[in-house]
């Protein structure tokens, strides 16, 4: 039997083959620690949800471009290649010619693709960069606030979103881990570019084994790793800042606080004491203050302090704590508590965040580019943060603040999508439909039928990475990977490289988008540079005809005794942080002098202005999937097998269920104040009393296509959260929690439609 050919996925590397017409994935020899979610991947190309031929709405190819509240409901319309061809150009040149550039937005957001060629937010944005420029989007949904606060607070330098001390630093060092928002071992099994060696969780493994004590705070178990020094600490949802001031209070009313470290490694620590000590506002920050707040005894935060005092303690925030509303404020008060112990600097203590969140997270941080397609300049200036979409469909001109600068949001005529599904992405599907109804027209680029795809007017089947030959890399990765072509596209289907190549062509700029190169001269170009690049580096990687033939190629190891600002600490003096004062900001006089009272100058408690209330008594946690990447694939075997009734299924606490009468298994409503959606019951006890916990992405699937409000029947969580920023700072996601209720479903049972193409764009039968 063939061993099958390279590729690679954000699962990691696998191989692939086409035997009697099916396509077959196993795992690749380099990865000793495979992903189960490669199972996700054998049965989609050819699954009922492909889109195999250029379509279009029938409303916008009848009427013209327009707003149309038809969109997501409208049949579609099969074309030839020459046609759509033809529509986008002329559509892409109405625009330009009488709103400008600045009115197509290139949202396109990110995770399309492993490989680095075919990365569709790369292809559109050079496309749209060969013909003037968009309007685009920056940050990201799962770090959106932290990738703005923390800037601020350690300098543009500190890249502590991505884990910069090591998992074996950690196993050698630290004798206790705090983990706000748990260490999620599911997530370790994803990154952007994939991971050829699957380390993170057989190092967090070690590192408990080896009697390291770990406390997860956090409402749910299943944030929890395993292990018999693992203490769950069930914590109210949304205020762990409380419980990290409380912690706070204590070091420092006990004289536990190191204050040679805050005098000369920190500016700002008199302020945060004043809070802390209730000199500021009257309210001294204790744990029995924060026991009312959070739900953990004031006894077991006074104990947790002393321990973190007596240890080598590393806090640890996950990305979820800062995708809420004040998200600024969890990422900033650890540093704080971190700076307070004193340990920020030493091998196995301070500050880390992102770990659990993502499978590079706590790898060796590598410094060598990636091999990439260049985007080339874009002249437009008009920009949002990534998660004000709607809010700029909805209110093109409005003004909008963000990180101390006032901006309009821009009037977008035309949206451009290539990779990337805002259905998973964004909050309030509702209020997304209405947005999505605003604009003269939307593109877009997609293998698959997905909710954006059927709010299209222009539908471009993209090739799968099965489908295109490409180069997998990853930022933090030591392993280029060959990504060899196994199967041709089903129908119609190309790849977005020949798409935009035809569409450059059409509107005169065919040169300028290719520089007259094939996919394969491209991929040539892309690693030649990159091997130009590494060289000297301690690496020496072979011509690109000797690594696609091996198919694969290894830089050396990155030293993996890496500890975040370990010479700054050492020296201050000699290592200055690129913040305005030179160290750490536990006071910031630049967000002071913005005057947000949602991001104040320094770590602070804010009330959630949407918590429980006698309508939507529980808190709902929108988790990621354990069994899928967000929302990709969802209708494959490793994602359809933990549906329940054919829908998302649901956590919750047995003690919330019996008075509802709600059996596990059983169909239930959740509904909040945006919209509603049907789950399957699980009970379990795993889940803190008062809270429910639904993972993202399942596919949006409304009960009634036309009606914006509809539920969804197939349990989306966006039907459900609310679409508001962090704060005026990021501008940031709030989609981690929001306010529900859950009640058993009566009546009858609707069929689960969210992997059915829709109307006039029936399947037709596989080659």
């Amino acid at each position: 039997m063939s061993p099958g050919r390279p590729t690679s996925s954000h699962w990691g590397p696998l191989r692939a083959r086409v035997e009697d017409g099916e396509l077959t994935v196993d795992p690749h020899e380099l990865d000793p620690h495979p992903s189960s979610l490669l199972r996700n991947m054998g049965t989609a190309n050819g699954h009922p949800a492909r889109i195999r031929h250029p379509m279009v709405r029938r409303g916008w190819l009848e009427n013209g471009a327009g707003p149309s509240s038809a969109r997501g409901h409208d049949e579609f319309v099969r074309v030839d290649w020459s046609e759509l061809t033809a529509l986008l150009a002329a559509e892409l040149d109405r625009v330009i010619d009488l709103h400008g550039n600045a009115a197509i937005f290139g949202g396109s957001y990110g995770w399309g693709s492993a490989g680095r060629f075919h990365h569709p937010q790369s292809q559109v944005h050079r496309f749209l960069n060969t013909i003037g420029g968009y309007a685009r989007s920056v940050n990201t949904y799962s770090t959106g606030a932290s990738s703005v606060l923390l800037p601020h607070v350690l300098g543009h330098d500190v890249d502590a979103i991505h884990g910069l001390t090591g998992w074996s630093v950690l196993a050698e060092h630290t004798t206790m881990i705090v983990a706000f928002g748990g260490l999620p071992a599911k997530n370790l099994k994803v990154a952007p570019g994939g991971i050829t060696r699957h380390r993170g969780a057989a190092a967090l493994g070690r590192i408990i084994d080896d009697g390291t004590t770990v406390v997860a705070v956090t409402p749910s178990r299943a944030d929890c790793p395993a292990g018999p020094d693992v203490r769950w600490c069930p914590i109210n949802p949304g205020t762990d800042v409380a419980m990290m001031l409380a912690l706070a209070w204590v070091l420092v009313t006990g004289h536990l606080h190191d204050i040679e470290f805050l005098r000369t490694r920190c500016a700002g620590y008199e302020q945060l004491e004043a809070y802390l000590l209730g000199a500021e506002d009257g309210v001294p920050k204790t744990p029995e203050w924060a026991e009312g707040i959070t739900g953990v005894a004031a006894a077991e935060i006074h104990t947790l302090a002393l321990q973190m005092a007596a240890n080598r303690t590393f806090v640890s925030v996950t990305w979820s704590l800062q995708r809420a509303r004040y998200g600024e404020q969890p990422p900033w008060t650890a540093i704080a508590l971190a700076a307070v112990l004193g340990q920020i600097g030493m091998p196995g203590g301070g500050f880390g965040h992102g770990y659990g969140s993502m499978g590079d997270v706590g790898l060796p941080q590598r410094r060598n580019p990636l091999p990439t397609l260049p985007q080339g300049h874009n002249p437009v200036d008009a920009f949002i943060p990534v998660a004000r979409v709607a809010d700029m469909l909805l209110n093109p001109g409005a003004r909008f603040e963000y990180d101390g600068g006032v901006h309009r949001y821009p009037d977008a005529r035309l949206v451009y999508w290539c990779g990337g599904n805002p259905f998973h992405h964004h909050q309030h599907i509702g209020r997304l439909r209405r947005a999505l109804a605003m604009p003269d027209t939307v593109v877009v680029h997609e293998p698959f039928w997905t909710a954006t795809a059927r709010h299209a007017d222009i539908v471009v089947p993209s090739a799968t990475s099965f489908e295109r030959s490409d180069i997998g890399a990853s930022r933090n990765d030591p392993c280029l990977v060959a990504m060899h072509q196994v199967c041709d596209p089903p129908g119609e289907a190309r790849t977005d490289y020949e798409t935009f190549s035809e569409l450059a062509a059409a509107m005169g700029v065919r040169s300028a988008f290719t520089e007259d190169g094939s996919e394969r001269d491209w991929l040539r170009r892309i690693y030649e540079r990159w091997r130009g690049e590494v060289a000297g580096q301690k690496a020496d990687p072979p011509p690109f005809d000797e690594f696609w033939s091996a198919g694969h190629t290894e830089l050396p190891d990155a030293p993996d005794d890496q500890v975040m600002l370990r010479d700054f600490a050492h020296d201050p003096d000699a290592f200055r942080l690129s913040t305005p004062s030179g160290r750490i900001e536990l006071s910031s006089e630049t967000i002071r002098s913005f005057g947000y009272d949602d991001c104040p100058g320094h770590p602070t408690w804010l009330l959630p202005d949407a918590g429980p209330s006698e309508e939507y008594p529980l808190t709902l946690l929108a988790s990621q999937p354990a069994h899928r990447l967000h929302s990709q694939l969802d209708m494959c075997p490793a994602s359809q097998e933990t549906k329940v009734g054919g829908r998302e299924p649901v956590l919750m606490h047995p003690e919330d269920a019996t008075p509802r009468d709600i059996a596990s298994g059983g169909l239930v409503v959740i509904s909040s104040a945006q919209g509603s959606c049907l789950a399957g019951a699980v009970l379990t006890r795993d889940i803190k009393k008062g809270c429910v916990q639904l993972s993202t992405g399942a596919w949006y699937d409304p009960l009634d296509p036309s009606d914006p409000d509809s539920p969804c029947g197939h349990g989306n969580v966006n039907t459900l959260t609310a679409d508001r920023g962090t704060s005026r700072l990021a501008q940031g996601c709030t989609g981690q929690l929001v306010s529900v209720d859950v009640r058993a479903h009566r009546g009858p049972v609707p069929p689960v439609r969210a992997h059915i193409p829709p109307r006039g764009a029936a399947p037709s039968p596989s080659p």
